[in-house]
This record gives C-alpha cells, sequence and structure tokens, in this order.
C-alpha cells in the first residue's frame, strides 16, 4: 500500500500524514461502534456512557471535530496565502457547511423521508454547523479573539446550563430530562428528536462543540508554526496533558457528559485528542514510520464519502429482508449476524466480530477510490 494520500498542506508546503491518520482513526472508531451485529451485544467499551461519565466510544466524534478544526487552518493558510480573499473564503464555507448538513437530512430521512416524524439535529448538521461557526471565527477573528471565544463559549455553557432556570424544575438540573438543552430542544425540535424528549446533538450543546473545533484549530496553527519539530510535539503533549487535568477538575461542578457536550467533556476529549495527535505527529511525520497506518489514510482521505456511505449501507441491511428459518421474513443483517457470526462466536463476541468485518468491508471498498486519488470533497 501506498504510504499515504495527499495530506493536508500547510502555507509553507509542509505535509502532515498523521492528521489524515487522526482522521482516519475517528472514522474508524465510528464505524466500527456504530456497526455491531446486535445492539443487545455489545461491549461497554465499545457504548457510550449512559449519561454522565466517559468511554472509549464518547472520544470519537469529539476527536473528528478536532481534525477538522485542524484541517481547516492549514488549508485557509494556504489558500490565504495564494491570495484568496475571506469573502471568497467564507462563502464557500459557507456552501460546503450546508452541503453537510443536506447530507445529514438524507441519511435522517433515508428511505422514507416523512416530514412530519423525521428527526432534524444530527450527527453531520452539528459539523456543518460547528464547521460554519469556527472557520468564521478563525477567518474573522484574531489569534486572541479565537481564544477569547472558545473560553467563553464553554463558560457561558456552564453558566447557561448551571443559572439558567427551568419552569418547573428550577436551575443548575441536568438529569435526562430536565436540563436547559433538552428543554429548548423540546421546544424547538419537538417530534423530531433521537429520542421523544431529548437529542445528543441538539441546538444548545452544540454551542460548546464548536469551542472543541476551535481547539483543533489551535493545534493546527501550532503545528504550522516555524518551530522545531520535536518542539511543536512537545507543546502539542504538554496542551493536551493540561487540557484533560482541566476537564477533569472542572467535572467536579459540570460533569463530563458526551449527550449535553458538557465544557468538562471538551477539554477531556480536546486534550486527549491533542495527545493522540501529538503520538501520531512523531511517528508517522516525524520519523517516518508511514506504512503501518495506511488503512488510516483510507479511512481519513474519504471521511464524509464514507461516513454517508456506511450510515446508507447500514440502513438497506435492515430494510432489506430475507426470509427465516422458521419462514417468516426477517432483516438482512439479522440473518448474516447470526448465521455467519454469532453461529460460532456467540452472540456477544460475534456481534463484535460482525462490527469488524464491517469496518474491513469497507476498508476495502475505499481502498478504491484512495488507489485512484479520488477524494470526494464538498
Amino acid at each position: 500500500m501506498d504510504p499515504g494520500p495527499p495530506a493536508m498542506a500547510s502555507a509553507s508546503g509542509q505535509r502532515w500524514l498523521a492528521l489524515d491518520a487522526f482522521r482516519g482513526l475517528s472514522v474508524a472508531g465510528m464505524i466500527l461502534v456504530n456497526n455491531p451485529g446486535s445492539w443487545s451485544y455489545v461491549y461497554p467499551p465499545l457504548a457510550h456512557a449512559e449519561w454522565h461519565g466517559w468511554t472509549p466510544t464518547d472520544l470519537i466524534f469529539p476527536f473528528f471535530l478536532f481534525a477538522v478544526g485542524v484541517s481547516m487552518t492549514l488549508s485557509f493558510q494556504r489558500r490565504l496565502a495564494e491570495g484568496a480573499g475571506r469573502t471568497a473564503l467564507l462563502s464557500k464555507i459557507t456552501g460546503r457547511a450546508l452541503v453537510i448538513v443536506g447530507f445529514g437530512l438524507l441519511l435522517n430521512g433515508f428511505p422514507t423521508y416523512h416530514l412530519a416524524t423525521m428527526r432534524f439535529p444530527g450527527v453531520l448538521q452539528r459539523i456543518g454547523v460547528v464547521y460554519l461557526v469556527a472557520a468564521a471565527a478563525y477567518l474573522l477573528l484574531p489569534a486572541r479573539g479565537q481564544r477569547r471565544l472558545a473560553a467563553g463559549l464553554l463558560l457561558g455553557y456552564w453558566a447557561a446550563m448551571s443559572l439558567v432556570p427551568i419552569p418547573g424544575v428550577g436551575a443548575g438540573s441536568l438529569t435526562v430530562d430536565a436540563n436547559l438543552a433538552q428543554y429548548l430542544d423540546s421546544l424547538l425540535f419537538a417530534g423530531h428528536m433521537w429520542k421523544p424528549t431529548w437529542d445528543p446533538e441538539g441546538l444548545l450543546s452544540t454551542v460548546p462543540a464548536v469551542a472543541t473545533c476551535l481547539l483543533g484549530a489551535f493545534a493546527g496553527d501550532w503545528l504550522a508554526s516555524p518551530r522545531d519539530g520535536r518542539d511543536k510535539a512537545l507543546g502539542l503533549f504538554v496542551a493536551g496533558a493540561v487540557a484533560m487535568v482541566a476537564g477533569w477538575v472542572w467535572s467536579i461542578w459540570f460533569p463530563i457528559n458526551k449527550n449535553l457536550w458538557t465544557s468538562s467533556y471538551v477539554l477531556l476529549t480536546g486534550g486527549f485528542a491533542a495527545l493522540i495527535l501529538a503520538w501520531l505527529y512523531v511517528v508517522i511525520d516525524l520519523r517516518g514510520w508511514r506504512r503501518w497506518a495506511g488503512p488510516l489514510y483510507v479511512y481519513g482521505s474519504n471521511a464524509l464519502l464514507v461516513f454517508v456511505g456506511t450510515g446508507l449501507f447500514a440502513r438497506a441491511l435492515n430494510l432489506l429482508t430475507v426470509t427465516g428459518p422458521d419462514g417468516a421474513p426477517e432483516p438482512l443483517k439479522v440473518l448474516i449476524y447470526q448465521r455467519w457470526f454469532a453461529s460460532w462466536a456467540g452472540p456477544l463476541n460475534g456481534s463484535l466480530a460482525f462490527a469488524v468485518a464491517f469496518v474491513l468491508l469497507w476498508l476495502a471498498i475505499m481502498a478504491l477510490p484512495y488507489r485512484y486519488q479520488f477524494f470526494f470533497k464538498v
């Protein structure tokens, strides 16, 4: 396999395969946790935390947003150095964000698109909105203004969730069905949420997610600086460790919670992302050990195409029916899981084996466009 795809380049022409590997790691993790053979049989680390707390699965989405922040800074720096105007860049950013949101709605409604009940929020919708706001902030604000904005978003969200009262409940509640984010989402998206009373990608909780993307932008600026590579890696590692400790301390008052995307969760996951990116940067870009990460480059180079493709494919497996052993129709996915995986590995390990096979199948599928240097961009 080729060492890697055309990685994101900075204004100076530097390229970081580590970023593609980091993004690919996030995408591969997303595919793995989103596609067990049976949702009734999932190992705890491969499931989201029920509410407060976190698991490895809860790192995947913020890692991806962090990667969006890193890549957008390198892209913008290069384009600005080539003479692109900020107004033209903002126009392209807006169009790209709308397309990403559109893909999210395409996935949510597939295949029936009943507008009366279709879920409106979603993962891609959050990515589109976060990208739009963070990119605009990066282009319109100086570095100090960006840092102040990120801090203001985290502190303001904490204050709002802690101090703004909810009718009939009061202020400071962070329970599943009684918190400010849930209350606002129930007013705006009633009948269009993931759960009847709340949505993990709701409107208010998208606010601190912008800060996650900005943390990635700060990491991108640091990597694009003229410092020595070892100093860059060390600085990113130290900043990541400090952010993780700060998130853990903040969690005493504002618990780590992926569904609410709490400020402590932003710092913890952003710090963790910086540590992983620093390690990949040392191993891949500084020491040149590149070939081992080939599968990650494949996934990282076509992230949007993979997300949409795997989402539609997984839904198709559930919608297509075949005749089961008892003569009754059952989803194709159930038949594949039971006959090809659970039959020899048991329900739990079979469910994991199905997910791993799903990851490998799509790695083989995406290897073709990767080989011919086809990269789907919006």
